[in-house]
């Protein structure tokens, strides 16, 4: 899964009732992650992408 800085992405919730969690990739630390991510509500975590995890690509 590849990500550009600039690209949004979701994290979608693994268990029944858990929201999924959108954010703005900030770093990219390789070709193919981990990636620094900016989340909606102000957080920044390292992100590992996984089955979960969905790419929006930047128009930009």
């Amino acid at each position: 899964m590849h990500a550009e800085v600039g690209d949004k992405v979701v994290i979608h919730g693994r268990t029944v009732g858990t929201a999924d969690r959108g954010g703005t990739v900030v770093e990219a630390r390789g070709t193919e992650g981990p990636y620094v991510v900016r989340f909606d509500d102000g957080h920044e975590s390292l992100v590992y992408p996984g089955p979960d995890l969905t790419v929006v690509r930047s128009t930009a």
